[in-house]
């Protein structure tokens, strides 16, 4: 999952960010309503996390413009201002909560985790395929019961993969949701990224597969489903 956090406060900014990581989504992040105006242009997020008062303007009355324009992304507002006026117009802008600073990390992430599975209406978030179960909201996957530790970005493979699950994900959409646009990658990452994928998985005994469709993307199938590439 991508998140774009909207924050001038670079040691908070850096300390969330890397909290985000730790826990397994990728993370844009802007100082300004302009910059990240032009972030939502380029990527799609799961969620935003917005600081109140900004260089360039109120995140309140930026966040009633996203919503009178009919986005809908889930998003946690974040103040200072802590009083109940403001969290109320926070509310009443269309955030789904408000966290006063100084945050807590575990906090932050607990809640922005209540967020997204209320956004996706996830009654059961489990997706299983295969023996492979895989929790979208907690970053953990499973095979046969036994949790596999897999690095964030094979996390982020595996995820995309399962959303579209027997079709063929263009390389280019599958470097889109892994990547945000200050990481450091190699021509060749996303190859090694799968390449760890399927050892984890031929490992654990997973009951699927990545095929490559070269020239194009991946698929993600169950063994047996399709010949050999």
């Amino acid at each position: 999952m991508r998140i774009l956090l909207i924050d001038h406060h670079a040691d908070f900014a850096r300390i969330v960010k890397e909290a985000l990581l730790y826990c397994g989504f990728a993370v844009d992040v802007t100082r300004t309503l302009d910059e990240a105006v032009d972030a939502l242009n380029c990527a799609n997020y799961h969620i935003l996390l917005l600081e109140s008062v900004l260089p360039d303007g109120d995140g309140l009355d930026w966040l009633k413009q996203l919503r009178r324009e009919g986005r809908s992304i889930p998003a946690m507002m974040m103040s200072s201002l802590n009083n109940r006026s403001r969290r109320i117009a926070s509310f009443n802008a269309g955030a789904d909560d408000f966290l006063p600073k100084p945050v807590s990390t575990d906090e932050l992430i607990a809640r922005m985790r209540a967020i997204l599975r209320r956004s996706t209406q996830m009654t059961a978030p489990v997706v299983t395929f295969g023996n492979l179960h895989f929790d979208p909201i907690a970053r953990q996957v499973s095979v046969g019961g036994r949790i596999l530790r897999i690095a964030r970005r094979e996390v982020c493979i595996l995820e995309h993969l399962l959303n579209r699950a027997g079709r063929t994900v263009p390389r280019t959409s599958l470097e889109g949701s892994l990547y945000a646009f200050d990481d450091e990658v190699s021509t060749n990452a996303l190859e090694v990224g799968i390449y760890r994928l399927r050892t984890h998985l031929s490992q654990a005994g997973a009951t699927l597969r990545i095929k490559t469709k070269r020239g194009v993307g991946y698929t993600l199938e169950l063994v047996g489903a399709a010949s050999a590439a």
